[in-house]
């Protein structure tokens, strides 16, 4: 599925994203730098309620949310391996614990460590098209 959206109303891509995939729980975010990433990785969490501060966790590797859904308090794992040379790297920051934890797993720079990723996340393609405009890819295995 292939949507565009301005920073406007990116909250409504990040809305018809988790509504396209209700049981997913790895999104592999793919983009160049500046595509908006994290950016679009902030509305998903806004609209779980997130209340932490989300940010590139581009130095932490693993930003940890919080949320509560159905009454239950509920984990998102925000995981960026831009600074990560390889899989071997990832593993041993324990990016695979967090995407096989069955919290919902949102990660930066996949590319990184391809391995890693399971067969059944979802993969979220960003391309810029304008100043404050965005294509977003939806791709499910």
């Amino acid at each position: 599925m292939e949507l565009s959206f301005s920073l406007d109303n990116i909250k409504d891509a990040a809305r018809q994203c988790w509504e396209l995939n209700t049981d997913a729980t790895v999104f592999a975010l793919h983009g160049e730098m500046g595509a908006g990433k994290t950016t679009f990785i902030h509305a998903l969490c806004d609209l779980k309620g997130v209340k932490d501060v989300v940010g590139s966790p581009t130095f932490s590797i693993i930003n940890e949310y919080n949320y509560t859904e159905k009454g239950k308090e509920k984990k998102i794992f925000h995981i960026d391996l831009y600074r990560l040379k390889d899989e071997e790297e990832a593993s041993r920051a324990g990016v695979e614990d967090c995407l096989y934890s069955g919290h919902i797993c949102l990660l930066e720079w996949p590319e990184k460590a391809p391995g890693l990723v399971p067969a059944e996340a979802v993969h979220l393609y960003l391309t810029v098209t304008g100043l404050t405009t965005r294509k977003l890819i939806i791709n499910r295995n």
